[in-house]
């Protein structure tokens, strides 16, 4: 840890100054902070762990990692269509984590919070034997009562995505030495993709009205539609050659080096996956940066299905920790 400091020191010297402008995070100086809770608005929270080795690699830029670590957390409340205004951070060090590590981590920690106008509030170190485990509370605040839940969906209802599909997780094989036949811009977007989401906050705040039900892609565009059917009780159905992909997806697929299941099951996309009224189509269309990939229907579980309507079989439906 920085030389000579103690649990306390290092959050004195790294970790209060991003409390700076937030009257309710006490200059990280008490073991609580105060929420600001506005009229006519529901505050939304969610938490993300990260760890070494699971979430990201061990070698990645310090920086990354904490920018990673906010993103994923701000997905979520994009998701919702609430505003983000705080998070609580939890990070557990390796022993002997080096002082030249810590800043950078704060330094990306910083960076994040003032490119999203959000303060840290609170949080808890310690130090660990094993690998390095990092957690986020994110907190935002959304208009009263009008929050996209994954509950909201409705058969008829058209299945939307923002972005591309299938990138992160092929950023991820990058990141292990993989794709080489790849141009080196292909490869830097993919790697880019996976170490650094793009939470889509304004997007997520303009469906708000518009949308039924809304959460984000982390763990897979099959297994989390999954979710969303489940909690709505109504299933659905994916049209596979309306999924947007990247060219450089596109690629890979083309070199045979991954299957459209593939894409479609793997993580770390954190693109925003809704649902809305046929009649809303023109005004979604409008905000940009959306495809139309399916449909939700009376029933349960999820079909994928290709140009001539076969069904595509899907082995795993994608991420899991257990």
């Amino acid at each position: 840890m920085l030389r000579g400091m103690n649990e306390f020191d290092l959050i004195a010297e790294l970790f209060a100054p991003l409390a700076a402008g937030y009257p309710g995070a006490l200059g990280l100086k008490d073991d609580v902070a105060f929420l600001d809770q506005r009229p006519g608005l529901d505050i939304v929270t969610t938490v993300d762990a990260m760890v070494a080795g699971v979430h990201f690699l061990a070698k990645d830029p310090a920086g990354q990692i904490a920018a990673k670590l906010i993103r994923v957390n701000l997905s979520d409340l994009a998701a919702k269509g609430a505003a983000p205004f705080a998070v609580l951070l939890a990070a557990a060090f390796p022993r002997g984590v080096s002082e030249a590590w810590l800043r950078a981590f704060a330094q990306g920690l910083a960076a994040d919070l003032k490119a999203f106008n959000i303060a840290l509030i609170g949080g808890d170190t310690v130090a660990t034997d094993g690998p390095l485990t990092l957690s986020v509370t994110a907190f935002g605040h959304v208009e009263r009562g009008r929050a996209l839940l994954r509950s909201g969906a409705r058969a008829g209802d058209t299945l939307w995505v923002s972005g591309t599909i299938g990138d992160g997780t092929l950023g991820l094989r990058v990141a292990l030495g993989e794709l080489t036949d790849l141009d080196s811009g292909q490869r830097a977007m993919l790697l880019d993709r996976y170490r650094l989401p793009r939470p889509r906050i304004d997007l997520g705040a303009r469906l708000v009205g518009l949308a039924d039900a809304g959460m984000d892609i982390s763990d897979g565009l099959v297994q989390d539609l999954g979710h969303l059917c489940r909690a709505s009780g109504v299933g659905a159905t994916i049209e596979a050659e309306r999924v947007p992909l990247s060219e450089a997806a596109r690629a890979v697929l083309r070199s045979g080096q991954t299957t459209l299941a593939s894409l479609l099951t793997g993580g770390d996309d954190y693109e925003l996956l809704f649902t809305a009224p046929p009649e809303a189509e023109g005004a979604i269309r409008a905000l940009g940066g959306v495809s139309p990939i399916g449909r939700v229907e009376v029933g349960a579980g999820v079909r994928v299905r290709a140009g001539g309507g076969a069904v595509i079989p899907i082995v795993s439906g994608g991420w899991s920790h257990f």
